[in-house]
């Protein structure tokens, strides 16, 4: 037979493992629908849209070499154009991470003409604790704050298209 204070004492325990656990990452969204992405990197600003109706606004980071279009593996640089959001990892490197459809048939034709490879694996994604003071880090992604990137996640599906502005 179980005793009140084995219940007590077990219960208190069970209370204290709660206040452990971590708040998950991953959000629900149930507003507007994410139309498509705006992303400005001169002004370092992305744009959630609905229509013509911004619905959240995010500073970030870029590639080493931000000025310019990507033109091949390495450089350092984000593509600029229109794309797709692609794909998502829960498990990204990088906290969270939505891919965009980097590169298409134009970005492919301009490296393999300078006997490039156009290069790829390119995401919006989190950013690692030792990387939160550093600008220009990544190697050729949009990079926000985990937090942001929560939001982010939950609120845009794949096929969502991008727009990536000089």
């Amino acid at each position: 037979m179980i005793s009140r204070r084995t219940l007590l004492v077990g219960g208190a325990a069970l209370a204290g493992l709660a206040g452990c656990a971590t708040q998950s990452k991953f959000r629900n969204y149930q507003g507007p629908q994410v139309t498509s992405i705006q992303v400005f990197k001169s002004r370092r600003k992305m744009y959630l849209m609905h229509g013509d109706k911004a619905l959240r606004t995010f500073d970030f980071e870029l590639g080493g070499d931000p000025v310019g279009a990507k033109m091949y593996e390495g450089d350092g640089k984000t593509p600029e154009g229109a794309y797709m959001i692609n794909r998502r990892n829960p498990n990204s490197s990088y906290y969270l991470s939505i891919g965009i459809s980097y590169p298409n048939e134009a970005d492919v034709a301009r490296a393999t003409a300078m006997g490039l490879r156009p290069g790829g694996d390119i995401f919006i994604h989190g950013t690692p604790r030792e990387m939160r003071r550093a600008q220009d880090w990544t190697a050729g992604c949009i990079a926000v704050t985990n937090r942001e990137m929560e939001d982010i996640y939950a609120m845009v599906r794949d096929n969502t298209p991008i727009y990536i502005f000089p």
